[in-house]
């Protein structure tokens, strides 16, 4: 896997778009290429939470960024053609499995029509770029295996989240077939677990919910206690994501262009495949607290279990996780403890960087 100074060669002085960047994966992506000294373009709604790590780090002061909407493909074009970016990351998504329940089609228009947007805009590129579509874990049909999803396996999805997604892969390869074969832009999905760290402010996921509530005092509502997830800190996908990209621009360093343009997994150890109870455990060692079960027989279906294999990334990428589970908690509770002290953009930054700098030294 690349040092950051290998990821900086890549980056470094490079244009950068990334879309969605005002999200929590998002933001946390804009900062490290920005530490890697590459010029970001962003293209986004306004943060969809408040606070949210965009606003708190001073992000939108230090790229260049279109706010708009993904739907609109007009605008994807003609942001994406104006940056004439070496770099693409797809992140804008509809992202909450209980929110698509109330919104499924904005969730399909956001999450597919907005894919096929920036494969539209790509495909009007005259010049070399490598493109990394970010989808999830949860676009292959769920049989509530035990082992982990290869990615090969079928692509389905009970809810409108996850069908949406599966959709979104299944654009992304067809165009890649149909329009990029002899392209300058090499097109390649990137699929990952649950994603949590510090500053993630989302409605409806596990962590934000922890720390809303011991912030308060409060009990943690727990509403799947049994479901399993392939937990992992935020810059092990983005890490991948960066990997992927790097490798994209530079083919010779894999066996095939086929071989990189296709679908990866990047996804937790084994040990970090880990219930919603567990990772609760976890968080109240560092920050001591409880939490009530809120298990409800008649909320919307989510998935029971839920793990990748990530062989391909390791043995085409080089790409393998670095932090364990405990670790993964300890770096996510002490981002959150340490914020509470932050009193500028300034402060976010440099919390934010020193993280991904422990990282990448791990």
């Amino acid at each position: 896997m690349p040092s950051q100074s290998e990821l900086s060669n890549s980056f470094c002085g490079r244009k950068v778009l990334v879309t969605g960047l005002s999200g929590f994966k998002g933001a946390w992506l804009c900062e490290w290429l920005l530490s890697l000294g590459a010029d970001v373009h962003g293209f986004s709604l306004p943060p969809p939470t408040a606070p949210a790590l965009f606003e708190q780090a001073g992000l939108a002061s230090r790229i260049t960024w279109d706010c708009d909407d993904i739907r609109d493909a007009v605008a994807v074009k003609t942001s994406l053609l104006a940056a004439q970016p070496d770099f693409v990351f797809h992140l804008a998504a509809q992202p909450l499995v209980r929110l698509s329940y109330s919104e499924p089609v904005e969730t399909w228009d956001t999450n597919v029509m907005g894919t096929i947007h920036v494969l539209e805009a790509l495909r009007h590129l005259d010049k070399p770029c490598a493109a990394v579509l970010i989808t999830t874990d949860k676009c292959y049909e769920n049989r509530e295996w035990l082992h982990g999803y290869r990615e090969e396996d079928p692509l389905g999805g009970h809810d409108p989240y996850s069908s949406s997604k599966a959709a979104a892969e299944i654009a992304i390869a067809s165009w890649r077939r149909s329009f990029f074969c002899n392209h300058p832009v090499r097109i390649a999905s990137a699929r990952a677990g649950n994603v949590i760290g510090g500053g993630d402010w989302a409605l409806d996921r596990i962590v934000p919910d922890c720390i809303r509530a011991l912030e308060k005092g409060e009990a943690i509502p727990v509403r799947n206690k049994t479901s399993t997830r392939p937990w992992q800190h935020v810059l092990e996908p983005l890490s991948g994501y960066l990997t992927l990209a790097a490798k994209l621009s530079s083919i010779s360093h894999l066996p095939s262009p086929a071989s990189s343009a296709a679908a990866f997994n990047f996804g937790p150890a084994l040990d970090s495949n880990r219930t919603v109870a567990d990772i609760v455990q976890e968080i109240l060692k560092h920050w001591p607290g409880e939490w009530q079960d809120k298990s409800d027989p008649n909320a919307p279906h989510e998935a029971g279990k839920l793990n990748l294999a990530t062989d391909k990334a390791f043995h085409l990428l080089g790409w393998q996780p670095r932090w364990n589970f405990s670790t993964t908690i300890e770096k996510t509770v002490s981002w959150y403890r340490e914020a509470k002290d932050c009193r500028n953009p300034a402060d976010f930054s440099a919390l934010t960087r020193r993280q991904i700098m422990e990282y990448s030294q791990s």
